[in-house]
């Protein structure tokens, strides 16, 4: 599949195209707008995330992070809340989200990506001192991208469920993004890397567009109530791979077990019951069935489980492994509690399974992240007493701009800071990087990007984990002192 984080290269791109358009985000950037811009000048892009340890706002993973941000309060608010952090997650999604309605300037317009990775990989700066292009690439009629609009509807969706009480003039606001990029995505239909195709080599969209539409659906669905969708969800499932395709993995650029999770829950729900849903809602959960007992190991051909490592840790592929630890994590997590909310077990080749075995394999896999493993290290930057002192990051691996206000060039960063052996100077708290390879082994070296980058999407989806866990220690603390008194 898809390269899970930007390849780390030395490399510039003379050939690169022309901007689409020019962005008010570096003053050291002055690109010329094209013709395809939408206006001569400037298009407003400042703010959202960079999407790992570059400088480059990739719009699919950044949307992908927001979902899952936003799908972690919505089952986990509570908890969230509880541990003191839910005006802290809603300010993280509302940064994001903030971005894309920007992004968004017109119901056929989305600016999908700021910045190349060829031009910010010849770099080694803080984005203080950024000097590579800040181009914006949109996607629009004659240019589709259906699976990064997709992913931004289902992103502003979801996001609309959490702010429908705290703010729900923004929520509205939200969900009319969401309507018209999905409408947009599902009438002029493509993949946005031949449309971006400076984002191949990156986050390229290797499992076409179709997941991203089914995913959007189903989110728009749980957004408005409005049966439309649920019926788009329904009626595309064979043709769109919903209820076709089998898999071992959940990430920003393969979202059928994510959206085969949510399909097989509504099942559960009396109105739902229908004869007319029954049956495809019946085949999600087949497939979402498949994902969950690919984890546990409990399909009986081995080539159709999850590999794991020697301590434990499921093992998808060596480029920025965690990712997909972490979003299996999440979809264990949730799928044990509507097991557990409805009475039921899971349904694998070797048996049935009850929610706790479910949730205590998740529980496992969170451990591992946070040290419970043959390296005794935590691969959540800043947690626990070993962790990744040289995560590969451009602005943790410079002095901060607060100590040093002095110009740091593209080479400088090279020759004085990404090359330095020494640890960074500034900690990237709850990171997760990339982690170890398939035999547990793990090389904190900044040039190591395969297992010391971190990424957005790495941690987004351990945030209602972690919170459920949380809340779990809690109870079980209180419960311990009434008890002794």
């Amino acid at each position: 599949m898809a390269k899970p984080c930007p390849k780390a290269s030395s490399t510039s791109n003379p050939n690169a195209p022309a901007a689409y358009l020019t962005t008010k985000e570096s003053p050291g950037a002055t690109i010329p707008a094209s013709p395809m811009a939408l206006n001569k000048g400037y298009v407003d892009l400042v703010g959202g995330y960079y999407d790992a340890g570059d400088n480059v706002k990739f719009g699919l993973p950044m949307a992908f992070t927001i979902t899952m941000l936003s799908w972690g309060v919505i089952e986990y608010g509570d908890e969230i809340a509880g541990a003191g952090e839910y005006s802290h997650a809603l300010e993280a999604i509302k940064w994001g989200t903030d971005y894309f309605i920007k992004a968004h300037t017109h119901p056929h317009v989305l600016w999908a990506e700021v910045g190349d990775g060829d031009t910010d990989h010849y770099c080694w700066q803080r984005p203080e001192d950024m000097t590579t292009s800040r181009q914006a690439y949109k996607v629009d009629e004659k240019n589709p991208g259906s699976d990064v609009a997709g992913e931004t509807a289902a992103a502003m969706a979801s996001a609309s469920i959490v702010f429908r009480k705290t703010n729900p003039q923004y929520s509205h606001l939200l969900l009319q993004h969401a309507k018209q990029l999905f409408e947009f995505g599902d009438k002029y239909r493509g993949k946005y890397d031949e449309s971006v195709k400076v984002v191949k080599g990156y986050y390229s969209s290797v499992s076409g567009f179709t997941d991203e539409l089914l995913w959007a659906a189903l989110w728009l669905y749980k957004a408005t109530d409005k049966e439309d969708y649920l019926r788009y969800a329904l009626e595309k499932a064979s043709e769109f791979g919903g209820i076709t395709w089998a898999i071992n993995e959940f990430s920003w650029d393969v979202k059928f077990a994510g959206l085969q999770v949510i399909a097989s829950m509504l099942l559960m729900e009396e109105k739902h019951r229908k004869m007319e849903y029954k049956n495809v809602l019946e085949q999600y959960r087949s497939k979402a069935e498949y994902y969950l007992c690919a984890c546990l190991n409990k399909n009986n051909n081995v080539t159709n489980n999850v590999k794991r490592t020697p301590g434990g840790l499921l093992y998808i592929r060596q480029w920025n492994n965690m990712q997909y630890v972490s979003n299996a994590a999440f979809l264990l997590t949730v799928y044990s509690d509507h097991l557990q909310a409805t009475n039921q077990r899971l349904r694998c080749d070797q048996g049935e399974v009850g929610p706790e075995e479910i949730f205590a394999f998740a529980k496992s896999q969170v451990d591992y992240i946070l040290g419970a493993n043959p390296m005794g290290m935590s691969y959540l930057v800043g947690y626990g007493l070993r962790y990744p002192q040289r995560m590969h990051h451009r602005g943790a691996s410079i002095v901060s701009y607060k100590e040093n206000r002095g110009f740091i060039g593209c080479t400088q960063g090279y020759d004085n800071w990404f090359r330095r052996k020494d640890p960074n100077p500034n900690i990237v708290v709850g990171a997760l990087v990339g982690g170890p390879d398939q035999m547990d082994q793990f090389s904190d070296e900044r040039e190591n990007f395969m297992q010391t980058e971190a990424c957005t999407y790495n941690t987004a989806s351990l945030v209602g984990v972690l919170a459920k866990l949380h809340g779990l220690q809690e109870r079980d603390f209180d419960s311990r002192s009434v008890a002794s008194s």
